[in-house]
């Protein structure tokens, strides 16, 4: 479904390959700020919509994240085309839950209980029209009803990584952990870390605080 936009005038799509996903040609006029009209080519790559959920236990300060190969960044000079990623996939259908739920049980064994929807994002809006749904999902290992590994018959070949949260911070420092959705996640489970930990002030911190108060105080 196309969007609405007055500037946009006279849309023209042509299909020029579908083998894979499907990749268009856009022809249009687009009216600029400053009143002039021009007409634009654009080609986007719709391979429709996806999910991704970070798994995550709090209490051990673990997360599980994939690992497989992906040939587009392989072809862009990635050392090996390794990647290490939070479970993700295509709703190939499904809504976003369901499709969540599936891809975290084929990629990392894990049925999930609750899931915590988080937000959707375009990741990368200039040239695919995918929209991605981020989830978030507590496990533990009961919950593992097989070893994930992904789907043979699609040619998946998925290893499962379970890294502590800071570990995996610092694989992205390191340029190790390079996917964008997956260190969205990681960020978010740290924000989410950092809000629940109490702010605690021992008694000799107090006392300096309250003399700073008074000689303030006394100041004014």
């Amino acid at each position: 479904m196309v969007g609405v936009n007055e500037r946009v005038q006279n849309l023209d799509i042509e299909v020029l390959s579908d083998h894979w996903y499907v990749l268009h040609k856009a022809t249009f006029d687009y009216l600029h700020r400053d009143g002039t009209r021009t007409r634009e080519v654009r080609e986007a790559y719709d391979r429709g919509n996806g999910v991704v959920i970070l798994l995550h236990d709090p209490a051990a300060g673990t997360v599980l994240l994939t690992r497989q190969f992906r040939l587009p960044i392989f072809l862009n000079g990635h050392r090996d085309g390794m990647l290490i990623e939070a479970a993700a996939g295509l709703l190939d259908g499904d809504d976003a839950e369901t499709a969540v739920r599936r891809e975290a049980e084929e990629e990392s064994g894990v049925r999930v209980g609750e899931v915590e929807r988080l937000f959707e994002l375009f990741m990368s809006p200039g040239s695919v029209t995918e929209r991605v749904t981020f989830f978030a999902a507590t496990y533990a290992h009961d919950q593992r009803v097989s070893s994930g590994g992904g789907l043979i018959h699609e040619g998946e070949d998925i290893e499962v990584l379970e890294l502590t949260l800071d570990d995996a911070l610092e694989m992205v420092e390191r340029s190790e952990i390079v996917d964008g959705k997956t260190v969205l996640l990681l960020q978010w489970a740290a924000l989410r870390r950092a809000a629940s930990v109490p702010v605690r002030r021992d008694h000799e911190t107090l006392e300096r605080s309250d003399e700073a108060a008074i000689g303030l105080g006394e100041r004014l």
